[in-house]
């Protein structure tokens, strides 16, 4: 059967809808992320265009060489991990260096099972830990928003959550549109330029230094792998498909890396909205459902020619706005590794001094609480163990 015959309408629903919630309802936190790691607007732009054009032809060449809805997103935990991140050696450059680090990483991670394996080993209540800790800050965005501003700040949360009532994929792209309205009204635009609305892809020098290995890099790879990778292979089997991970992960790796010159962050596969794309919503065949990956991919690289305006909206924002709607779209995750870290009680006490470690923000030699939360909850957990025996 050909290409053409096998298209559907199902799953040009199914890629259109997943396109549009993954990046309308989390680009603010890729935005966030990256100028807290020292990238400017121009750079953060730049950024997010990198980003948005990796995942969506990862996810097109994916879907069409394997004939399955293989779908890639960007690291919505990895850019909140940027946003609870003190600068690392050499700003912004520095944070680059660690993207390609995280990359090459990732690359790793799929030619060698051993380093695969590892990541897998890390305690589950550990991981969850670290990621909860590093998202807690951004959560409480919502509350700081209401207290500063209460009229704007309660119009996004009380249209989030009545939304998220309704239909919870909306709930976000309900939430940047009510902020978009609020900031449309209020913010001065007279003095943008019209050629800063339009894309343009910037490329920064690499600087690479031990801080932002361990600081950095190393974190970004272990969540990255941890709550995005590992579990977006998991939807995928759950809906009956079995892609070679080793050849599935080296592809994430590889367009991380191409990505990443340019200011982007890493790129993984998709959890959430890979669920759209290989349910039954988006074709009763199993066989034809990759043309809904497709077809989503398609609407990351449309989404990522929007990228320049969308910094620029966001810089004409209060900050405290644009975190609340992050904070937002952050809430579910950290809901479900918070869940994960303490359910097991022989575990809780590691988990919970991760997460308060990883949570405090504090750094040592330049390294960030994320990688010393991981490494006292990783103690402690040895420590138990060690007790048992």
């Amino acid at each position: 059967m050909s290409l053409r015959a096998e298209f559907s309408t199902p799953a040009l629903a199914a890629g259109v809808l997943a396109s549009f919630v993954g990046f309308a309802g989390t680009f603010a936190v890729i935005i966030r992320g990256l100028t807290a790691v020292g990238a400017s607007p121009e750079q953060a732009a730049s950024g997010l265009l990198a980003v948005s054009l990796a995942m969506g032809f990862g996810g097109i060449v994916m879907s069409l060489a394997t004939r399955q809805p293989i779908s890639f997103a960007w690291s919505t935990p990895g850019a909140a991990l940027l946003a609870g991140t003190a600068q690392v050696e050499g700003g912004f450059a520095g944070a680059v260096g660690a993207f390609l680090i995280t990359g090459v990483l990732i690359i790793l991670a799929g030619q060698i099972r051993s380093l695969d394996r590892a990541v897998a080993a890390i305690p589950r209540p550990i991981a969850n830990a670290m990621l909860a800790g590093v998202l807690l800050n951004l959560c409480l965005a919502p509350v700081r928003a209401v207290a500063v501003s209460p009229a704007m700040g309660l119009a996004i949360i009380l249209t989030w959550a009545v939304v998220a009532k309704i239909n919870r994929l909306y709930a976000m792209p309900a939430a940047v549109l009510v902020a978009a309205v609020l900031v449309a009204t209020t913010a001065d635009f007279h003095a943008i330029q019209p050629g800063a609305l339009w894309p343009s892809a910037i490329f920064i020098a690499p600087h690479f230094s031990l801080a932002g290995l361990i600081g950095l890099a190393v974190p970004l790879f272990i969540v990255t792998m941890a709550s995005q990778n590992i579990p977006g292979m998991a939807v995928l089997n759950l809906n009956g498909y079995h892609p070679d991970t080793s050849r599935v992960f080296t592809a994430t790796g590889v367009f991380s890396l191409l990505a990443a010159p340019f200011g982007g962050l890493s790129v993984n596969l998709a959890a959430i909205t890979a669920a759209l794309c290989a349910g039954t919503d988006a074709h009763p065949d199993p066989a034809r459902r990759y043309w809904a990956a497709t077809i989503s991919g398609t609407g990351y690289v449309l989404y990522g020619l929007l990228a320049s305006a969308a910094t620029v909206f966001i810089a004409a924002s209060p900050p405290i706005l644009i975190e609340a709607v992050a904070g937002l779209a952050l809430l579910g995750a950290f809901g479900g590794a918070l869940m994960g870290a303490v359910s097991d009680p022989a575990d809780r006490e590691a988990a919970v001094i991760t997460f308060l470690v990883a949570a405090s923000g504090v750094g040592w030699f330049g390294i960030g609480g994320a990688f010393w939360g991981l490494l006292a909850g990783g103690a402690m957990h040895g420590l138990a163990k060690w007790r048992k025996k």
